[in-house]
């Protein structure tokens, strides 16, 4: 009996672990941030399709609008889900991995396509890819060094314009809109490049931001060892 005791102990602290990211993955926020993964290839498949050249110009432009509706959906979910985590105190570690990474693979995956649309130049998307790959390498030194490098305002400025340029590349065809200041047809594919080229701009100096700031505290983390040494 006390053999029994113990083995069922020890199967009840070996579902421990496994419960609590059960936990961390089912909560609303990190469920949200999992549908933002999921619709992924929904996106891609929505986009290719409204290529007029393969499926006609009136589905097509149905398939942009669908491309826009999911992306922008999405968008919506990545504000969602930080916004609940924070005010429901259901921040995770899974979410803090999982968050970041769903953004990129969304962004990354639409950028991709769209080079394969002929909708935006490659030389364009090498060089918004090659920031995001830098930053995040960036950030897994800072952690190593044990200290987080913080999101700055350019940054934001740069997520902003890329999301409202990757919108404007997804309509792609011009559109009679109405706006309160504005009313007439709108050529969305050139207002998505030009959105872009500025993205393009705030992500070079959100760069250089990060790597000044990583520089400047690993030598204040390390002049203070060496003080704490001496």
């Amino acid at each position: 009996m006390a053999d029994d005791g113990k083995l069922l102990r020890k199967k009840k602290r070996g579902r421990g672990p496994r419960s609590a990211l059960r936990d961390e993955i089912l909560n609303l926020p990190n469920m949200l941030t999992i549908g933002r993964v999921l619709v992924i290839p929904l996106v891609i498949w929505c986009m290719a399709a409204s290529d007029d050249l393969v499926s006609g110009p009136a589905a097509a432009r149905r398939m942009a609008f669908w491309a826009t509706a999911l992306f922008s959906a999405a968008s919506v979910t990545d504000f969602l889900d930080g916004w609940l985590a924070r005010n429901l105190d259901m921040q995770s570690s899974f979410g803090r991995f999982l968050d970041p990474l769903a953004d990129k693979l969304l962004v990354m995956a639409c950028l991709i396509e769209l080079v394969a649309l002929d909708r935006t130049p490659d030389w364009l998307v090498v060089l918004l890819l090659s920031r995001e790959v830098a930053i995040t390498g960036l950030r897994a030194l800072a952690a190593e060094e044990g200290f987080v490098l913080p999101s700055d305002r350019f940054g934001k400025w740069k997520t902003a314009l890329q999301m409202c340029g990757l919108i404007g590349l997804l309509v792609h065809f011009p559109a009679y809109t109405d706006f309160v200041f504005f009313a007439g047809v709108v050529d969305y594919h050139r207002v998505g490049i030009v959105l872009l080229l500025i993205s393009m701009i705030f992500s070079v100096i959100s760069a250089v931001s990060y790597m000044a700031s990583f520089i400047r505290t690993t030598f204040q983390a390390h002049a203070q060892k060496t003080r704490s040494a001496s």
